[in-house]
């Protein structure tokens, strides 16, 4: 055999290790990450209870037009979401912007959620994330190839950060935002906070309204991590393109910003494609 055949048989091996390697990996993280969501899902129970118009009394008038359009008046109220989503994120300015496909759950009367998502780099190569929000607990991990772990944080500004991510998303489970850990005060016409308590963390949020009843954007100082170090920021997400889901009408395009001291810093751009709502979880 030729140096130059035994050269490429060599790298053809290497290769075929490296992508069996990876898929394990990625199989793996796939498991580990259902497990989770069993977990997670195993508190939900079905109380089918159904909301109702008295249900949103006292509520700033502008929050009261939003449920009212989204459709939840007269449907049960939803304790468990499953959603899927494709986006597009980048890691900083002037990097590229890379595929993710993602899917999420979402618990209400203990409020959680598990978002597991694939990000392509490049072919062969994918970083495995999964953002969780349980207990009143945050973590982020995020591998390599499945394989390598390039963070796994956790800690107060997670918890902040999660909260308000759990937040910020209830207008996918609208209902939610009539629990008990969560309060509104009306700002004006187009504006409302929302403050969220839970697990000893207390954060607040902006919603805005549209003349429709749409909620067109969420807004927060929220804990990121720029440069190595933690610090509050505005975290902005304006949303668009309503559409129904199970009767419920919420919005399925949104872009996420940093809005820095330097300039804003838009690094996630998402599609909700799919929300199935309190359906058991099957794999």
């Amino acid at each position: 055999m030729s140096k130059k055949t035994l050269m490429l048989t060599s790298i053809v091996v290497l290769v075929v290790a490296f992508t069996v390697t990876s898929s394990i990996a990625s199989f793996l993280f796939k498991r580990n990450v259902e497990q989770e969501v069993k977990m997670l899902f195993s508190k939900v129970e079905d109380k089918e209870k159904i909301v109702t118009a008295e249900d949103i009394e006292g509520l700033p008038q502008n929050v009261q037009r939003w449920l009212e359009y989204t459709g939840v008046i007269g449907r049960e109220k939803i304790v468990a979401v499953r959603l899927k989503q494709k986006a597009d994120m980048r890691l900083g300015e002037g990097k590229p912007w890379m595929p993710v496909e993602a899917e999420q759950y979402f618990t209400s009367e203990e409020p959680g959620f598990i978002w597991r998502a694939n990000i392509k780099v490049a072919p062969l190569i994918h970083i495995a994330g999964r953002d969780k929000y349980q207990d009143g607990k945050g973590n982020m991990l995020i591998k390599a190839l499945s394989l390598f772990s390039v963070a796994d944080s956790e800690g107060k500004e997670i918890d902040q950060g999660t909260l308000l991510r759990y937040l910020a998303e209830t207008m996918w489970f609208p209902s939610a935002v009539l629990k008990e850990y969560i309060t509104w005060e009306e700002i004006d016409e187009d504006n409302a906070k929302a403050t969220m308590t839970y697990g000893g963390i207390t954060a607040s949020g902006i919603f805005t309204f549209n003349d429709k009843g749409e909620a067109i954007k969420f807004e927060a100082e929220r804990y990121g991590e720029f440069n190595g170090k933690f610090s509050l920021e505005t975290w902005s997400v304006p949303v668009r393109d309503y559409k129904e889901f199970e009767g419920i009408r919420v919005p399925t395009k949104g872009d996420i910003t940093w809005k820095l001291d330097d300039g804003d810093f838009n690094w996630f751009n998402f599609e909700i494609t799919e929300i199935e709502y309190n359906k058991p979880i099957s794999y």
